[in-house]
């Protein structure tokens, strides 16, 4: 399933020191603006014990993980909307994405620029949503002059929009981003067609320095207090230790972890963050081959599931065999829970959960 998110942020917050990390791109990440100009993209694997549960009982020849994209974008400056700096460029990548992880500066450097001059982590992620707020005013403003139009025809479902589109209008003035719009279901496709930039689900990232990466600091606790009266999340790393962990071997990594006092890299922890934000769940499929976790969205029905691993499954889909996770390892696998009579015989209406063990059986 391709789904990406884009990493946004002031020039200089960490936002590519960061990706380097997450991907080990190895991409530019210097002390100016824009040095990030064309987006760079990743695939990040999303890290899962379970497969690791899954491998010690099944002992396959290849294990598999889920992966998210990660796609690195310019920095935004203010004014981004009117076209300043590199703003038409960045409003045009991150309507591409799915989902918005906002690096916010959280640490004080003098040797290391800050476009306002200083750190303030609340007015460093109001200057991003404001940004993507007026540009998304000015795609509802030409979308109410288009349907307009059309609604002085008589048309029902132009007039339908034409008062939903002006109230988001209203709405948007005020400050408040799309996402926070009650959308009815009927107009829900024309509201998706829109691609407004404040509709994507944001995650904050509050980029610290070691010293506050257990416990932040006065910078990460603004803005948490912030991202809470958003209905946001946000995940506290440090760009330089994620940067020192991405070159050391395992064992290593685990020393220095635990010299920190935490128990595993931010960066997993963001990418969770970025998994659970996209609204995906993980189901795996477990034989002597292979053991893979697959993606799909919640409330995805088990045909189109099937799909996921090949179209033709989901065309021939017959039925799907399903353990839960838990039981598929309190029962030493498949075969016990046959034995326990744990497994569960399932049509097309099923809807996967998180980390069920599918088979699935088909007419193909």
């Amino acid at each position: 399933m391709a789904l990406t998110c884009g990493i946004v942020g002031l020039p200089n917050v960490g936002k590519s020191t960061i990706f380097n990390a997450l991907t080990a791109a190895g991409i530019q990440a210097e002390n100016y603006p824009f040095c990030t100009i064309e987006p760079n993209t990743g695939v990040v694997v999303v890290p899962d014990t379970r497969l690791d549960r899954l491998q010690e009982i099944v002992h396959s020849k290849s294990v598999v993980p889920t992966t998210v994209e990660f796609v690195d974008i310019a920095g935004l400056v203010k004014g981004a909307a009117q076209g300043e700096g590199l703003g038409n460029q960045f409003l045009g990548n991150i309507r591409e994405t799915n989902a918005i992880i906002h690096v916010v500066r959280c640490f004080d450097d003098e040797n290391v620029v800050h476009v306002d001059g200083s750190t303030d982590p609340v007015r460093d992620a109001e200057t991003i949503e404001i940004e993507l707020g007026l540009a998304d005013l000015e795609t509802v403003a030409k979308r109410i002059d288009r349907v307009r139009r059309v609604a002085k025809s008589g048309d029902k479902t132009a007039r339908a929009e034409l008062g939903f589109f002006e109230a988001l209008h209203e709405h948007l003035s005020e400050g408040k981003p799309a996402r926070a719009f009650e959308v009815p279901d009927v107009l829900r496709p024309a509201f998706d067609e829109a691609h407004l930039l404040t509709a994507k689900p944001i995650l904050y990232v509050a980029n610290v320095d070691e010293e506050s990466l257990a416990t932040g600091n006065a910078h990460s606790e603004a803005l948490e207090a912030f991202a809470r009266t958003h209905g946001a999340e946000v995940v506290r790393i440090c760009g330089k230790v994620e940067a020192e962990l991405s070159e050391l071997e395992d064992e290593d990594k685990r020393e220095f972890l635990a010299d920190l006092g935490i128990d595993e890299p931010g960066l997993h922890r963001l990418i969770r963050a970025a998994y659970g934000l996209l609204e995906l769940i993980t189901f795996f499929t477990a034989g002597p081959q292979e053991i893979r976790a697959w993606t799909v969205r919640k409330g995805t029905a088990a045909p189109q599931a099937a799909g996921e691993i090949h179209s033709d499954f989901e065309k021939h889909f017959i039925r799907a065999e399903v353990i839960p996770f838990e039981t598929y390892v309190e029962s030493k696998g498949e075969a016990g829970a046959k034995a326990k009579g744990a497994m569960q015989v399932e049509g097309k209406d099923y809807v996967v959960q998180d980390g069920d063990v599918i088979y699935f059986r088909t007419s193909a």
